[in-house]
């Protein structure tokens, strides 16, 4: 199976309780159970949460006993954010180019 488009991943991460759920489970794995309880959402909503998030490969789901932990995929995450990065880095070229010519001395 390839590796989700980022689109999907970032209409993943359109949603302000997934964000939190992906901070908290960046710092450690936890059962949506756990995160219900730290979070103002029901079990179910964070289930479905979650399943969006893991379903845009943002993060795992790992059998522990009778518990099912959910853990954020770093590499996933990092992915996403070195195509972002180019994406700013390209913008930031155009714009110093575009200065660079607003700059240019006209009796040159």
């Amino acid at each position: 199976m390839s590796a989700p488009a980022p689109v999907a991943q970032l209409a993943a991460l359109a949603d302000d309780t997934r964000w939190a759920i992906l901070g908290l489970l960046g710092a450690s794995p936890r059962s949506a159970s756990d995160l219900a309880r730290e979070l103002p959402v029901s079990r179910q909503a964070i289930a479905k949460h979650l399943a969006v998030l893991e379903q845009a490969g943002l993060v795992a789901a790992e059998r522990d006993g009778r518990a099912v932990r959910y853990r954020a995929l770093g590499a996933s995450l990092s992915a996403l954010a070195d195509r972002l990065d180019a994406i700013g880095r390209g913008w930031d070229a155009r714009l110093a180019r575009i200065a660079a010519i607003a700059e240019a001395d006209p009796r040159s």
